[in-house]
């Protein structure tokens, strides 16, 4: 690997980002994220990136404002270096939720943190799994968007029988998402009629597609506080499906997730390490996959000048 290749990782999720170094074999670059007396966040690099392709791993998670700022800071601290090129990896942003107006007098936050992005430093982004397609379209800068479906697809297709299973998305939105998973694994997909509430409430009306007496898999971009996948379940089981499964990108986990889903109707749930899941939120029914080896395999095309996209073909 080319020694003009840096990969730095801020606090949130320090273990992917060593994998990460591990599978292209580099070493993680040293960083130095403190706080002064005040609580204003100090950053130092710690060796030259004087003409380098830099790197910088961070994901959008609890303390969410916290993982931002240091982010944001140690992109203009590698500016002001001079590196060469700095690119953001950011395998969850949160913030692509917030990609609409849909109440009055609010912000599109997810355009505004891109926005920033850029400002801060950033020359390219690459994330994985945006919870929505347009979001893509809020950043000025070039972005690499990958995707775990194909890792949490083979997850199924190796551990499960596939000949009675049907995937399901929680509403129509996800209904896209739940198609390319349903296509790579060759399984017909439903869909629930779902009606959101609030933030934290959704109201489940009918199943449209067959899933009486079938093995059902329900997958989602994120899991967050369990709600919409536990409610999500009820439904399908009141409809007949003889069981469920679950799979997740983002597993966030967040609240009363751990909780609520130990005690569901669900087999098994399948989550990547976009987001660190520690210790204390595992149980038996949870599968953290990794996503290591497909950002490294980025990381090493956009540093060589080879396709991205190529890697999905």
């Amino acid at each position: 690997m080319n020694d003009a290749l840096q990969i730095f990782a801020c606090n949130s999720n320090r273990a992917l980002a060593a994998e990460i170094c591990h599978k292209l074999g580099l070493r993680l670059s040293p960083l130095e994220i403190s706080r002064f007396s005040n609580d204003n966040l100090h950053v130092q690099i710690q060796e030259n990136v004087r003409e380098r392709d830099v790197y910088v791993i961070q994901s959008f998670t609890e303390p969410v404002s916290d993982h931002i700022m240091e982010l944001f800071i140690t992109l203009d601290a590698l500016r002001s270096a001079s590196a060469r090129r700095v690119t953001a990896v950011i395998p969850y942003y949160s913030y692509a939720r917030s990609d609409k107006k849909d109440a009055p007098r609010i912000s599109i936050t997810g355009r505004l943190i891109a926005d920033m992005l850029k400002t801060a430093g950033a020359d390219r982004v690459l994330t994985m799994d945006l919870h929505a397609d347009q979001v893509h379209g809020f950043f000025s800068v070039p972005v690499d968007h990958l995707t775990a479906i194909p890792t949490i697809a083979d997850y199924f297709r190796d551990n499960h029988d596939l000949g009675n299973m049907v995937a399901v998305a929680t509403d129509a939105g996800g209904a896209k998402r739940v198609g390319r998973f349903s296509e790579r694994l060759g399984i017909p997909m439903a869909i629930i009629d779902k009606r959101r509430v609030s933030d934290t409430q959704v109201k489940q009306g009918e199943v449209v597609g067959q899933v009486a007496g079938r093995d059902v898999v329900i997958f989602e971009d994120e899991i967050s506080t369990g709600g919409t996948l536990v409610s999500t379940i009820e439904t399908l089981k009141r409809a007949g499906a003889r069981t469920v499964h679950a799979g997740a990108v983002h597993g966030v986990l967040c609240g009363p997730a751990i909780e609520r889903l130990r005690a569901a109707e669900i087999e098994s749930i399948v989550v990547t390490n976009t987001v660190n899941v520690p210790s204390e939120k595992h149980f038996e029914k949870l599968t953290v996959l990794t996503v290591a080896p497909l950002l490294a395999a980025a990381i090493e095309r956009i540093h060589s000048g080879a396709s991205v996209g190529a890697l999905f073909e």
